[in-house]
């Protein structure tokens, strides 16, 4: 779950795996690290976003999804390094190579659909507090709660998802029930903006915190609150190798990690768009950690990974996931198989060869 996904590239903020030691992963935000931008470009990032806000909230929905997912389209189309990293997702994900037809129509059925979440996204600050839990409304609080309640070494609940659905939404409906949650996100990249994200969001009592304060991450957890993480924002070597539809990659090492350190649980979250615009909300059952030696990390960000395949392939069309997730030679992939190897052995993560790192 993210504070609240500012055009696909804006929410790459959770906590994900810093560099390999044995048994202690720092946690940081993946991919993109130490950009800063004038105080004027901030400015006109959060006024082009009140502006286009304001717009979309006034614009008949389905004109205002078309317009927008027909330029997230052109996008895709005019891109060709964000064309080639999507073609290679969904290549992956429908089994075929990344220049098949079938891979190009899902891609753009893809961004068509990241236009409708965008406009669905930007108009939640507009919606009363009825209208957002009418956009879940078959959530299972009481499911939710039991998994909070017994989670068997005391801790909270976390929450993981990728780019499918609305996660705003959903965290909203989540909070609008009067369980406590929080999101981790991205404060570098736009401050400004961040801030704005931020009192937003809190007006629905969702939480945001910066990725760089573990103070208030552990303490939700130790709280035995709701923290939401997302878990593909592009590849990273450095977290834990997983197979993902079949394939080499790695995921963040955040869940696993904080959850063996606060004897939390992990959630898989599922969530799909239906026709009639809601959400529907599913989990396939929870992942427990027994302690936080490098077998049981393997083993519970596999978990997540195999819960993530499930989500996009049941939808792929509703992946908005445009940055790259697999590892781009078979080379690094053979080395995040040595890597899992050795994890699964119970031996420490070594970490990517000096090649990959």
């Amino acid at each position: 779950m993210t504070a609240g996904d500012q055009p696909q590239a804006e929410s790459r903020s959770p906590v994900a795996a810093g560099a390999a030691k044995a048994g202690d992963r720092r946690l940081e935000a993946p991919h993109r690290r130490g950009s800063t931008r004038p105080r004027v470009v901030e400015r006109l990032a959060v006024a082009g976003y009140r502006a286009l806000c304001w717009v979309l909230a006034n614009v008949p929905p389905d004109i205002a999804a078309g317009l927008v997912g027909r330029a997230s389209q052109a996008s895709y189309l005019v891109w060709p390094t964000k064309r080639r990293w999507s073609n290679r997702n969904f290549g992956h994900v429908l089994g075929l190579p990344p220049d098949h037809p079938r891979v190009r129509s899902m891609a753009l059925r893809a961004y068509l659909g990241y236009g409708q979440y965008l406009v669905e996204l930007m108009r939640l600050p507009t919606r009363t507090t009825a209208q957002l839990e009418a956009m879940v409304p078959e959530l299972d609080v009481d499911d939710v709660s039991r998994l909070r309640r017994e989670a068997p070494r005391g801790g909270g609940l976390i929450f993981v998802v990728g780019h499918v659905g609305s996660n705003d939404a959903v965290s909203a409906a989540i909070a609008r029930h009067g369980m406590p949650i929080s999101v981790v996100a991205d404060d570098s990249a736009f401050p400004e903006l961040f801030e704005l994200l931020r009192r937003q969001r809190e007006a629905w009592s969702v939480k945001i915190i910066a990725w760089r304060n573990l103070r208030a991450i552990f303490g939700v957890l130790r709280r035995r609150e709701i923290l939401g993480l997302l878990v593909d924002w592009g590849y990273r070597s450095d977290g834990i190798p997983v197979k993902l539809f079949g394939q080499w990659t790695a995921l963040p090492a955040g869940p696993a990690t904080l959850a063996a350190k606060t004897g939390s649980r992990i959630l898989p979250v599922t969530i799909r768009r239906r026709p009639d615009r809601t959400y529907l909300v599913t989990w396939p059952g929870t992942i427990d950690l027994t302690s936080g030696d490098p077998a049981e990390l393997q083993r519970a960000t596999q978990a997540i990974a195999d819960a993530l395949a499930s989500t996009v392939a049941a939808a792929p069309e509703q992946w908005y996931c445009f940055k790259p997730i697999w590892p781009a030679t078979p080379e690094e992939a053979a080395d995040l198989e040595r890597r899992a190897t050795l994890m699964q052995a119970g031996v420490a993560d070594p970490g990517p060869a000096p090649e990959f790192a």
